[in-house]
């Protein structure tokens, strides 16, 4: 029984009195791995901590060796937590994009791809850093973010 509760809390909303905890439904487990794909904290408005998604792909984290695939799976798995808050990535703040092996070609598939997630500008704030490698072997990127919901 102990471990049902635990399972059933691993893709589900943890909340206390000002902290909220999500991990959504279509989005792998990071529990295992020391993590929530997001945290917020209420405030006149609530702050939400996105942690950073990977180009994997669904729950299985399906990595694509194509670097724009990745980044257009990172930005979806973005989006799919800020759904999960009713949000959209206009209320982005801040964003951290680690990329290996970083490139002036990759630079520029990223643009693009960003540029097609926040049709409505302006872009939030942003740190690019390069990395000679990530928590796993084939990922490319992985992007965090801060979010801002107005109550």
């Amino acid at each position: 029984m102990k471990h049902l509760i635990i399972c059933a809390l691993c893709f589900c909303t943890f909340q206390t009195k000002g902290q909220t905890f999500k991990n959504p439904d279509s989005l792998f487990n990071p529990s295992p791995y020391g993590f929530s794909h997001a945290s917020s904290v209420k405030t006149p408005g609530e702050l939400v901590y996105i942690s950073g998604q990977s180009g994997g792909l669904g729950k299985d984290h399906i990595l694509s060796s194509d670097f724009r695939e990745q980044v257009q799976t990172a930005l979806k798995n973005l989006t799919t937590v800020l759904d999960s808050y009713q949000l959209k990535p206009e209320n982005v703040m801040k964003i951290t994009v680690l990329i290996v092996d970083h490139s002036a070609e990759k630079l520029k598939i990223w643009e693009e791809e960003i540029s097609k997630t926040w049709k409505n500008k302006p872009f939030p704030a942003s740190t690019l850093i390069p990395v000679p490698r990530l928590a796993l072997d084939k990922m490319q990127i992985e992007v965090d973010a801060v979010a801002f919901k107005i109550n």
